[in-house]
């Protein structure tokens, strides 16, 4: 069976390295934590790996706006090796913080193929506060993303200040049109949010929670997959379980929804 090498990035203020490594290794990959500056300095190559994964957490302290010194130091030092990476074929994971740093690096939304131009915002809550809170998730079932393959609906946990996606009406209409909006917030019903808090818990236009580039390939969301490893994560576990229970139902088994995105990641580089 093919080993599938997953990098995941650490230090400065990231946060969520082990439980993304763990996710990933559920998944059957291979999973490394790997200081950014060891990339930097050359001890750690981006061609060793499958899948760059920028995770969560608050990178320099979110000094300058979210994932800004990260997206400046990693573009400026192996800018040029993260486009070499993408071009052959290989997959980005972006994670909230990860996510907002894919956005000001111009790794996404990547229209017309192009990988430096930034084109969209995650700006502060228009709450005006931090959020942490478990959200429920509509997938787009005409993206073309690779994580989200056979996936309908989810429920993961926002941890962000700044969140809201932000875009020109025609940036917004391009994002439609091409199905590159991939997930987007919903009511518990699985209704969309229609912008309404808590649902949509920061105001991102059009409900938006995560997108990607035109191949599928590059796929950034606020919410956290990493977090939804087990069956016991889910904050209504108890309730669901004894649901299931009275209904003859078996609960707990398989993949977790966030196993799945990462498995999908996996399977990727396996059938190919």
């Amino acid at each position: 069976m093919k080993t599938v090498n997953a990098l995941v990035l650490s230090g400065y203020g990231l946060n969520c390295d082990y439980e993304t490594c763990h996710a990933f290794e559920l998944a059957g990959a291979s999973a490394s934590r790997v200081h950014i500056n060891s990339l930097i300095d050359g001890s750690v190559t981006l061609a060793e790996f499958h899948i760059l994964v920028f995770i969560g957490g608050f990178s320099w302290g979110d000094d300058h706006g979210a994932g800004v010194i990260q997206a400046v130091r990693m573009g400026t030092h192996i800018g040029g090796d993260l486009l070499r990476f993408v071009e052959k074929g290989n997959l980005v994971l972006g994670i909230c913080n990860g996510f907002q740093t894919l956005v000001n690096l111009g790794l996404l939304p990547g229209f017309d193929g192009s990988y430096q131009t930034r084109s969209v915002a995650l700006i502060s809550n228009e709450c005006g506060n931090f959020r942490n809170q478990w959200v429920r998730l509509q997938v787009n079932p005409e993206s073309p993303c690779i994580f989200t393959r056979g996936i309908r609906e989810a429920d993961f946990p926002v941890r962000h200040g700044e969140g809201r996606l932000h875009a020109e009406d025609a940036t917004v209409k391009r994002l439609e049109q091409a199905n590159q909006i991939v997930l987007r917030y919903a009511r518990p019903d699985g209704s969309p949010a229609g912008g309404s808090f808590p649902d949509n818990p920061n105001g991102s236009v059009a409900d938006i929670a995560g997108i990607c580039d035109p191949t599928g390939r590059i796929f950034g969301l606020m919410p956290h997959p990493e977090a939804h490893n087990d069956w016991t994560n889910h904050p209504d576990w108890p309730r669901e379980r004894e649901a299931a229970r009275r209904a003859g139902k078996a609960y707990g088994t398989g993949d977790t929804v966030g196993i799945r995105v990462f498995r999908n990641a996996v399977e990727y580089f396996r059938s190919a």
